[in-house]
């Protein structure tokens, strides 16, 4: 397993916290808190983080 290479929102900037994402890996996207970078990850597959993008713009 290849480590993952998190970016964070170009939205974030340094007063804020945010979540970062790597989207490099195939199978998987990581997840993390921008704070905790040594904490705990969250593993979706890329459909999921897929459809929780598109709820996340068609919500009101």
């Amino acid at each position: 397993m290849t480590t993952p290479e998190f970016r964070k929102s170009t939205y974030s900037d340094h007063e804020h916290e945010c979540v970062e994402v790597a989207t490099n890996g195939r199978y998987r996207i990581a997840i993390r808190d921008s704070k905790l970078r040594d904490g705990p990850t969250l593993r979706v597959s890329p459909s999921a983080w897929a459809t929780f993008l598109t709820t996340l713009h068609t919500e009101p």
